[in-house]
């Protein structure tokens, strides 16, 4: 019978390891509570119509908050995050790729990876682009002129 003694010290090196990050998430969570609750015994409550206004960078709120918001302003955002976590990636794969370039095949593979990744970025900007979701102000769209609008009317009028 083969006994495997390292086996035990492995399983309970893990287990070290998971209980150091239990007790710090445990830890975390106990001072992020002490601290609320001594801030609430400690801090004043005198709250007035001033303080529970809504803030708007120093100027008074006017009209409704519910108003529509141009889509616009979420697509650029959204557009800016994409890109810009993708441009994060390329931080890593430069320190990674200094050590790996020498090595023969590997250094190759990891560059071409990266061109790839860059190409597909570069489409997916393209398209946006192409698509006209990167123009801040957009053409309105072709409106029927007069004469094809009457044309459209008479015909109707005639078919009824």
């Amino acid at each position: 019978m083969i006994s495997m003694p390292f086996l035990g010290a492995v399983t309970s090196a893990l287990t070290g390891h998971y209980a150091t990050v239990l007790i710090f998430v445990l830890v975390g969570f106990v001072f992020a509570g002490l601290a609320l609750g001594v801030a609430k015994l400690i801090r004043p409550s005198n709250p007035s119509p001033a303080k529970m206004s809504t803030y708007e960078c120093g100027e008074l709120p006017i009209g409704s908050s519910w108003i529509r918001f141009n889509v616009r302003f979420y697509l650029i955002a959204l557009f800016f995050i994409v890109f810009d976590v993708e441009v994060i990636f390329l931080y890593p794969w430069a320190v990674v790729f200094k050590h790996l370039y020498p090595v023969p095949g590997l250094g190759a593979i990891v560059f071409w990876e990266m061109i790839i990744f860059l190409s597909i970025l570069t489409l997916g900007l393209a398209y946006v682009w192409a698509k006209g979701d990167l123009d801040w102000v957009k053409k309105l769209t072709e409106r029927p002129t007069n004469s094809t609008a009457s044309a459209a009317l008479e015909e109707e009028a005639s078919t009824s």
